[in-house]
């Protein structure tokens, strides 16, 4: 793609332009620092924003700057900075668009990760909608803000003042100009110690003086909420390590970079292989991590000694801030053992930890390279801390005090695809299963091998469903075919106790259920008659009318003929005329779309009247319900999804699709909702981000979730009640960030005492006769769509 394309993209630009030259050596850079897809992103960048009309100055911007950008933090962020831009088109003017183009190399530079840069523009976006007077100023001011602050801290700073002046547009230029007290003051208080992007060029200078090879290392920002950021970790083979660090008991910022880096390049010189993680708990990886944390730095140790009194110096101070006492019993017996572990000259109070410290220092002695002495060190400890304090939660390890060391993923094997968590992005076609559509002789004539699992090299598929010789009716996909499962989807959960997301923590998988028969969904119109016709009332007033005309107005679109002579006549009669001689043009559209999201737990299943066993269930009741407000909006025209979950623990968030967007009400969906069925628990928030990822596809300007359930939120692996309730919480409130509205329709009677505090007042309604269900739910779903 050479020069000749390129002035083709620079169509919108006049010819006699002063900088249309000059543009051949930003061209030419970035050719240089792009591969052929990259640039072909560029230019279609350019293409994009012609189309805009927002001045030439937005275009030469773009591709004057872009390069150095490309050059700082890799050119996948290309396509994301376009359409950042071609949002916040809609909130600003090209002015302050060029403004930000003109200081994203600065911003590439300080943050100094993709990632973390798609985080910047996404605040951009935020606070163009909150605080737009205020963009202009603070891009002014960036490389002051950026030289302070880290990304987190910029975000604290930034929506503090947008919501202190949400409606003083004089005070938004005041305070994001730093020219007010309580703009330097947030600024000051968000300060952080040490910056990562000072100090890159040190850290890499100090590995490769101790290892003789590159370490690739890259910031991380997850300190949005609190200044607390990010544990150090490693992930296909790059050290990610927070963009800043406070000092820490005496101990500098820049001391904790290097003890973090030299103790992850640690793991990634004298880790030979993973371990498996099959079958262990996240209390179980903590205890044998401590022991694979110890054997690395006791490598390190021998090949450079003065890393040892490096990381010393970090459980002493740790044990002396927390008084020798750490908060949690099963946290201090991690402490003291990593010291233990650490430190020959400590002498630990416990003597069985004392000797489990020095035997595993025996065992370093003798096969330091091999990590299994690691995973039987590390359970025999936890059988010491169980016997001592009972089994511990994860979340009483986590606030483990001593800052450089990393959350030790790098050490576990959690998938047999190795490839994957290597850093290729391909598999070789030659590796990948293959699916082989055949005919009928070939699929029968084939011996099978029963043994071959999903990693079978070759599936063989059939046009057709293959019944027995002796046809029963049921086929043979029926008895021995496996459930079709999705890929898993990986969702963060909000953890109320120490206020941050839990990353990539439940796992929805979407899987299918029986189907039934679809007459019976046929059935239930002719069951409620006196409420389907009332329902038809409903359909007729919601119906979108298009282009409607009201008289009597004194301003519109057209004037009424009528009107205006009967005023002309009061006029000569000497009478007052009535001025309301417009016609008002308005548009009745219905832009709406909305998911059906059904409660599938176990508790469902129960009959509504305890003293009736064979009477309706809650879950028939919800059936019949749903397929009354089905019709009903498919009558309407709206695009609507039916969608159900139910979980079995953080990993298995079971989520069922009955009905899509894209699908009719037909006989499909009417079969997989009569054929739907109760089960498990109900583990609320990771359903609700999934149904919102739903609805983010939908090109609707309303979205709504309504939500059936007849409990609060519960699962079976937290005893918390209050966490997964702040989780659902959570999960409404970041929902309605992205302009997807909540409402809950509980079956609970108790939900008073919960029901408000997750979906907040007027966004709930309680059934308290369930089988009123049927009636209501439509009448909801009006309300809320009128």
């Amino acid at each position: 793609m050479g020069r000749v394309a390129f002035v083709e993209y620079l169509s919108c630009l006049s010819d006699d332009h002063p900088h249309v030259q000059a543009l051949d050596s930003a061209y030419q850079e970035a050719a240089r620092v792009m591969s052929p897809r990259g640039l072909a992103n560029y230019l279609e960048g350019i293409k994009a924003l012609c189309s805009l009309g927002r001045g030439e100055d937005l275009i030469l911007t773009y591709i004057q700057e872009l390069p150095s950008v490309a050059k700082e933090v890799g050119e996948d962020v290309v396509p994301d900075i376009v359409h950042a831009l071609m949002k916040l088109s809609s909130h600003t003017s090209g002015t302050v668009l060029s403004l930000l183009l003109s200081n994203l190399p600065l911003a590439a530079q300080r943050l100094g990760d993709a990632d973390v840069l798609r985080s910047f523009l996404g605040l951009i976006h935020q606070l163009a909608g909150k605080a737009p007077r205020g963009l202009r100023p603070m891009l002014e001011n960036l490389d002051e803000l950026l030289g302070k602050l880290t990304l987190g801290g910029l975000r604290r700073w930034a929506l503090w003042g947008a919501q202190a002046h949400a409606r003083d547009l004089d005070g938004q230029m005041t305070y994001f100009g730093l020219k007010s007290e309580s703009s330097r003051s947030v600024l000051q208080k968000e300060r952080r110690g040490t910056l990562f992007v000072d100090n890159q060029r040190k850290l890499n200078f100090y590995l490769r003086a101790l290892w003789g090879r590159a370490f690739f290392m890259r910031p991380t920002s997850g300190d949005y909420e609190t200044r607390k950021g990010l544990r150090p970790f490693i992930e296909d083979w790059s050290i990610h390590l927070p963009d800043a660090f406070d000092d820490v008991d005496g101990i500098s910022g820049i001391e904790i970079y290097r003890a973090a880096a030299a103790h992850c390049a640690a793991h990634v010189v004298y880790t030979d292989r993973a371990m498996s993680a099959e079958q262990l708990t996240p209390v179980h990886m903590a205890s044998i991590g401590l022991f694979e944390d110890a054997r690395v730095e006791h490598l390190a140790a021998q090949d450079f000694p003065g890393l040892a009194k490096l990381w010393r110096r970090f459980f002493a101070a740790a044990s002396v801030a927390d008084g020798g006492q750490a908060p949690h019993p099963a946290l201090d017996l991690h402490l003291r053992m990593a010291r233990a572990l650490g430190d020959p000259g400590y002498r630990d109070t416990d003597a069985d930890l004392q000797a489990q410290a020095a035997a595993f220092r025996e065992r370093l002695a003798a096969a330091a390279g091999d990590n299994r002495i690691s995973w039987d060190a590390g359970m025999d400890f936890h059988h010491l801390v169980a016997a001592r304090v009972g089994v511990p939660s994860l979340r009483a390890l986590e606030d483990f005090p001593v800052p450089y060391r990393d959350d030790n993923r790098f050490v576990w094997d959690f998938d047999e695809v190795l490839w994957r968590e290597r850093g290729v992005d391909y598999m070789p076609a030659s590796r990948g299963q293959v699916r082989r559509h055949v005919n009928l002789m070939e699929f029968v004539n084939e011996i099978d091998v029963e043994t071959a699992g999903d990693d079978a090299e070759e599936v063989w598929v059939l046009g057709t469903e293959l019944f027995p010789y002796e046809d029963e009716g049921v086929s043979y996909n029926e008895m021995e075919g496996k459930e079709p499962v999705s890929e898993p989807f990986h969702y963060d959960e909000w953890d109320y106790q120490i206020q941050l997301h839990r990353p990539d923590w439940a796992t929805v998988v979407e899987r299918r259920q029986g189907a039934g028969d679809p007459e019976a969904m046929d059935d239930i119109l002719v069951k409620y008659r006196p409420i389907a016709s009332r329902i038809r009332h409903l359909i007729d007033a919601l119906q979108p009318q298009g282009v409607v005309r009201r008289r009597g107005y004194e301003e519109g679109e057209e004037i009424d003929l009528n009107a205006a002579v009967r005023s002309m006549i009061d006029i000569r009669r000497g009478i007052m005329p009535d001025p309301r001689i417009n016609i008002r043009i308005t548009r009745h559209l219905r832009d709406l779309a909305v998911v059906i999201l059904l409660d599938l737990s176990e508790s469902t299943n129960e009959p509504i009247h305890k003293d009736d066993p064979d009477g309706p269930t809650v879950l028939s009741l919800t059936r019949e319900a749903t397929g009354l407000l089905s019709w009903a909006i498919s009558s309407i025209g709206d695009p609507f999804a039916v969608h159900g979950f139910a979980s079995d623990g953080r990993h298995d968030v079971q989520y069922y699709r009955f009905k899509d967007f894209n699908q009719p009400y037909d006989d499909g969906p009417k079969a997989r909702l009569a054929g739907m069925a109760g089960g498990l628990s109900t583990r609320m928030g990771a359903a609700l981000r999934h149904a919102g990822w739903h609805l983010s596809q939908q090109p609707a300007q309303k979205r709504l979730v309504l939500l059936i359930t007849d409990g609060e939120p519960a699962d079976i692996d937290e005893r918390d009640p209050q966490y997964l309730r702040q989780d659902t919480k959570k999960a409404v409130e970041d929902l309605a960030t992205r302009g997807i509205y909540t409402y809950c329709l509980t079956l609970d009677p108790l939900a008073d005492r919960y029901v408000a505090r997750i979906f907040g007042e007027n966004r709930y309604s309680i059934v308290d006769h369930v089988e009123k269900l049927p009636e209501r739910l439509p009448a909801v779903f009006a309300t809320l769509t009128r």
